[in-house]
């Protein structure tokens, strides 16, 4: 409770009048009955026509006052209610933020969308559910039950049978309820997980024609959904019927037993009346509270799992920073005995005992087959993941003891899954630097060989891209994410098998565009051609998470083994190509 109070009190007030504003609503309630019981047993009764006009003003002007208690009620409440939402939506987000690709990997995308939408709108539903009935449920409930003994405490026995029968009722309700919300919710998310990857590898989809099979994987998630749903409603579809035959039954017993009462003169006509109304409020309140219970059940169950995203230890975080402030200046890198695993657990390696340094400014190719840990390697440079054994150094210094914000900013990379965003061109760029002006953005493109494909479309910079660039090419893609990270001017580059879409005359103009503006910028080449990395100033060559080797082009070609084998099986390829 402690957790969800920090997203009330910035909204007390809220809080407090919505409630309040409904306790006006439950007075006027609990004394319409008895301003109808005195119109009978005294207004009709008499014949007394100003009698009648006098009440019923009264109960124009409590109805009006429900009105406002009712309206400021459900305004209150739904101010609270989505403020708290928006605020924990906000938190869960900035959370996911600080993930680490670890972190990620224990909950599945659709999972965590369905978290920060459909979960946090169960709960901010809940709240106003819960501010509008808190206190008129309750509220209902006492002053009809208390006007109702008053009137005839022999009559209101028959309550004595009906209340404890509801709540049993609603205590199994809540019970087989709440698993059954939870797997609906599981359900979501495995329908999400599905509907998103099918939506981001849509041409994968359809270029290898599995439109049916796609269909079908999404009608089993749908199924089990439906399936998964209809179980938790069923329980409240059952809760209405029951609700309804216990407030006819007691109507029933309380017509037939104060009839009786009437007949032989111990209660009047109007009082009967109102009593009947005063036991269909406290059935109604009683249904009103199973269903907050109903609700709190789906509630809870999305509380626990908004609660498991806040609640994940984040495992790379500034807190061991011991130079928070310190920025990278020269480039300098250094491997000493790095080893790692995705699994802690698996006794397999990725990376095993892996030492080298990188001295600022040089070129450094990597190359190996695919599958070796070359991309693995280049991420502990920027700590997108922490090293098992060994360090990392960044001008002699532990990527630990950076700040992670400073760290990342001294380092551009342009991933091997070249992303870009809904937006122009212009937009997607100032990634790089938001401050940009548009000398630099086009110097930028320039450098990276888009600049004229980019001129060539209509809106020129302006452009929108669609969703992850779809409207333009793979080749066109990667030079827009060299450009924008060319655009951080970072003090080390990393280049990820990047250039693999372009042409080589195309990759040869952007690799001396890094021998000349980025001469002082330390740049390391993944690649899977070797031509992309003969001219760096060292190589190194991995194999199943090991270096083989590291040398230059001359020095590896002379005696490695393994660099032989790519370089010879390429050029071959090459010559019996011409």
């Amino acid at each position: 409770m402690k957790r969800w109070m920090k997203y009330v009190k910035p909204y007390w007030p809220y809080f407090l009048i919505g409630p309040l504003c409904m306790i006006i609503e439950v007075v006027g309630e609990i004394l319409m009955p008895k301003f109808m019981a005195s119109i009978i047993n005294n207004g009709v009764a008499d014949k007394d026509v100003w009698y009648i006009v006098g009440i019923c003003l009264f109960m124009v002007l409590t109805a009006l006052l429900m009105m406002a208690g009712g309206v400021g009620g459900a305004y209150f409440g739904a101010k609270a209610s989505v403020n708290f939402a928006a605020d924990l939506r906000q938190d869960v987000y900035s959370k996911i933020q600080k993930f680490s690709f670890a972190n990620i990997d224990k909950f599945s995308t659709g999972s965590l969308v369905t978290r920060l939408t459909n979960d946090v709108t169960q709960m901010m539903n809940f709240i106003n559910m819960l501010l509008r009935m808190c206190l008129r449920g309750p509220g209902m409930l006492i002053g009809a039950l208390i006007m109702a003994i008053a009137m005839n405490p022999r009559l209101a026995t028959v309550l004595a049978v009906t209340i404890p029968l509801i709540v049993i009722t609603q205590v199994l309700v809540i019970r087989v309820g709440f698993p059954r919300f939870n797997r609906m919710q599981k359900r979501i998310d495995s329908l999400n997980s599905t509907v998103q990857e099918n939506l981001t590898n849509v041409r994968v989809v359809k270029s290898f024609v599995r439109e049916g099979h796609e269909q079908d994987k999404f009608g089993r998630s749908n199924r089990e959904l439906k399936d998964a749903s209809l179980s938790a409603v069923g329980i409240m579809i059952l809760m209405q019927p029951l609700m309804t035959l216990f407030m006819n039954l007691t109507s029933l017993a309380v017509v037939w037993f104060g009839g009786k009462q009437v007949i032989a003169g111990d209660m009047l006509v109007g009082d009967l009346t109102a009593f009947i109304t005063y036991i269909t409020q406290i059935l109604f309140s009683l249904m009103m509270l199973t269903m907050v219970f109903m609700n709190s059940s789906r509630a809870l169950a999305s509380a626990r799992r908004i609660s498991e995203v806040l609640d994940e230890k984040i495992d790379l975080t500034d807190e061991q920073a011991a130079q928070p402030d310190r920025l990278v200046q020269e480039g300098r890198i250094e491997f000493r005995h790095v080893s790692f695993r995705y699994y802690k657990n698996s006794a397999e390696k990725v990376l095993s005992d892996i030492s080298f340094t990188i001295e600022p400014g040089q070129t450094v190719g990597i190359i190996g087959s695919t599958g070796c840990g070359k991309t693995t390697l280049v991420s502990m440079i920027p700590r997108l993941y922490d090293t098992d054994e060994g360090e990392v150094l960044v001008d002699g210094v532990n990527v630990r003891d950076y700040s992670l914000r400073n760290l990342r900013n001294g380092v551009g990379m342009v991933l091997q899954k070249n992303v870009l965003f809904s937006g122009s061109i212009t937009e997607n760029l100032q990634w790089g630097d938001e401050d940009a002006t548009m000398e630099q953005l086009r110097a930028a493109a320039a450098s990276a060989q888009a600049d004229s494909f980019i001129q060539s479309f209509t809106n020129g910079y302006d452009t929108e891209l669609g969703q992850g660039g779809s409207n333009v090419s793979g080749g066109q893609k990667q030079r827009l994410c060299i450009a924008r990270a060319l655009l951080k001017k970072p003090r080390i580059l990393i280049l990820d098998d990047s250039t693999s879409a372009v042409d080589t005359a195309t990759e040869a103009r952007i690799r001396k565009t890094f021998t000349g503006e980025l001469k002082d910028s330390t740049k390391l080449i993944i690649a899977q051609r070797i031509t992309s990395v003969m001219e760096a100033d060292q190589i190194i060559v991995m194999n199943e998470g090991r270096i083989t080797g590291i040398g230059t082009h001359e020095e590896l070609l002379a005696g490695n083994e393994e660099y032989q084998e790519i370089y010879y099986s390429q050029m071959d390829r090459k010559e019996a190509q011409a």
